[in-house]
């Protein structure tokens, strides 16, 4: 199929199948930023909340998906998965977690600086610098796979038909 002809039918290119080199390569960057993350002390559910609010912010279904069903296998709970949203008028996060989802937040959207600013003197008192850099590294690498999946509309895995009401 032709450019022409996949844009005429509306059906989306899957970027990770049409060009594999380079999606093996932002795979092996999620690799060594999952090291980073572990070697920095961010345990497994902090990665995943972070990876969670930065697809919420992009409206990523697959990921959300994905990163939902990994989040609960690392043992989180559903109760905080589902207001993550809104972690911001909860208690039911850390100050740590609270830091954290903020810096992420503030990768998704650099644009406003002073969202930028308050998140990162939020992220200085309560993370180190090594959990600074992993959890910023942590949105961007997130950040980019939810590109690939929007822009690929990625299905949701087992998802056929809504659910009838």
């Amino acid at each position: 199929m032709t450019g022409t002809a996949a844009a005429s039918t509306g059906k989306r290119v899957y970027v990770d199948k049409q060009s594999p080199d380079a999606y093996r390569a932002l795979i092996a960057t999620s690799e060594a930023v999952r090291d980073v993350a572990a070697r920095s002390g961010l345990d497994r559910i902090l990665v995943e909340l972070v990876n969670l609010r930065v697809s919420q912010l992009n409206a990523c279904a697959y990921c959300l998906d994905l990163h939902t069903r990994a989040a609960l296998r690392a043992g989180e709970t559903s109760q905080r998965l589902s207001v993550l949203a809104a972690w911001r008028d909860t208690e039911l996060f850390s100050p740590r977690e609270r830091a954290a989802l903020a810096l992420a937040e503030a990768t998704t959207h650099p644009a406003d600086a002073t969202a930028q600013t308050t998140a990162y003197a939020d992220a200085r008192s309560a993370l180190t610098d090594d959990e600074i850099s992993a959890v910023i590294w942590v949105a961007i690498t997130m950040n980019a796979f939810n590109r690939v999946s929007v822009m690929s509309k990625h299905p949701v895995r087992g998802s056929t038909a809504p659910r009838e009401r």
